[in-house]
């Protein structure tokens, strides 16, 4: 891949062959800053789980501490009374089967979808819409519930879903390089003892096979694993 002038200056900052702790890692990323916007903070973790199993697949939501710093829009897919519910808080589209058609049709417009459990029977219809670009609802990522105000609240104010990729890897945006480094540290800690609660139980080998940080534009820096001061990674 070629790099930009001011990339390849950047890099020279980081020891490919060290390991940094973790706020140190957060430091160095953002004195790499040099894009003329507000990147986002991305943290990349390399798991030694078998996602071919389904027992050893990861798939849930985690509330960041300090949100993700990026405005998301949200569809509602419900009827009635919990329409209003979403608008009142804060759903960007809240409808019905008008919304289903509208997908049908080729909108895109949203970076989420939280659907009644009484409109799944329609909205499992837009499977392969949706499900290729990673958008289906399901009540594991909480995305298919009841509770629809609370749900709209929360993803707005930074709870995301995370799963591993095809190889094993977990990738999460943690914030913005406008974020304090104290905030950052707080969402990636967040990360990190999600991930290592939910560890497989048929997880073979090393768990956490290596954590890396990067800037949307910058290059990755590898965070330390340090069984003496972080819980064990194995």
């Amino acid at each position: 891949m070629m790099r930009g002038k001011k990339y390849k200056e950047q890099v020279k900052l980081v020891d490919s062959q060290k390991k940094y702790m973790p706020n140190e890692a957060i430091s160095l990323v953002k004195k790499m800053k040099y894009a003329g916007f507000d990147e986002s903070v991305e943290v990349h973790f390399n798991l030694g789980i078998d996602p071919r199993h389904a027992d050893q697949q990861l798939r849930g939501t985690l509330l960041l501490p300090h949100g993700t710093g990026k405005k998301i829009k949200i569809l509602v897919i419900a009827k009635d009374a919990k329409i209003k519910e979403a608008e009142d808080a804060g759903a960007d589209y809240a409808g019905s089967d008008e919304m289903i058609e509208k997908i049908q049709g080729g909108w895109f417009g949203f970076d989420l979808i939280i659907a009644a459990p009484d409109m799944m029977s329609k909205v499992g219809k837009l499977g392969r819409l949706l499900g290729s670009k990673g958008l289906m609802p399901s009540p594991k990522s909480g995305t298919v519930t009841q509770d629809i105000g609370k749900a709209v609240s929360e993803f707005k104010g930074g709870k995301l879903e995370y799963r591993n990729d095809k190889t094993g890897i977990v990738h999460l945006v943690i914030g913005k390089l406008s974020f304090q480094e104290e905030q950052l540290l707080d969402n990636f800690n967040t990360v990190y003892d999600t991930l290592m609660k939910i560890k497989p139980t048929k997880a073979k080998g090393l768990y956490m096979k290596s954590i890396s940080v990067n800037s949307s534009m910058g290059p990755g820096v590898f965070v330390e694993q340090m069984k003496n001061k972080w819980k064990d990674f194995d």
